[in-house]
């Protein structure tokens, strides 16, 4: 179900179908409110979607006080990913990639699957030990960028996308099964790896 499906839904069970104004005052109030779905669509995904892709940048490029992607390989092998190298490209691209893809509408739900399986990564192996709040470096603000992007692979980007402006939409609801599952494997994957790294390994790549 698209947007602007689960909008008309919305309006249906919330209004009623019968017994909410008559004729073209429901019409216009129905078109209201598609275009409020879709204006609050597009500052969801462009904020959670920059906010993720100027991390992966950080990773990527250096930008805004990042550590690029040498620094953050020593960092992911302290964290004991194996290869440290692979990984630090996965977590990057899947960042920076991902957050564009999602800011833009494009190619829904590729680019929320991308953030949400950088942050489900993060919230495991760097911040559930630490508890929930941020401050502590617990687990709150991966989370609160995970669900959003969870939630939009199931929404959908909206009106005001790519995705919509350039008609090309991803096949449901295979896309989505085959992306979730894509996700899972990949996370599971990385989290398996912390466990095959040695200690000799891991010192060697992070005093780079």
């Amino acid at each position: 179900m698209n947007a602007r499906d689960l909008g008309v839904l919305a309006l249906r069970v919330g209004m009623g179908d019968a017994g909410y104004g008559h004729g073209r005052s429901n019409l216009v109030s129905r078109g209201d409110f598609l275009m409020a779905l879709a204006i609050g669509l597009l500052i969801l995904r462009v904020g959670v979607g920059l906010t993720v892709a100027a991390h992966g940048s950080q990773k990527l490029f250096g930008w805004f006080g990042g550590g690029g992607i040498e620094k953050t390989t020593a960092i992911m092998a302290r964290q004991r990913f194996t290869p440290a190298w692979f990984w630090t490209w996965v977590a990057a691209v899947g960042e920076f990639g991902g957050g564009l893809l999602l800011a833009l509408g494009l190619l829904s739900p590729l680019g929320g699957f991308g953030v949400l399986g950088a942050m489900l990564v993060a919230i495991v192996a760097s911040h559930l030990h630490k508890g929930f709040w941020n401050r502590n470096g617990g687990v709150e603000f991966p989370l609160m960028i995970a669900l959003p992007a969870l939630a939009l692979t199931l929404i959908g980007p909206g009106a005001d996308s790519l995705d919509n402006l350039f008609n090309i939409p991803l096949p449901e609801p295979g896309s989505w099964i085959v992306l979730a599952i894509g996700t899972l494997l990949t996370v599971a994957a990385a989290l398996r790896s912390r466990t095959l790294a040695t200690p000799a390994a891991a010192d060697s790549v992070g005093a780079i």
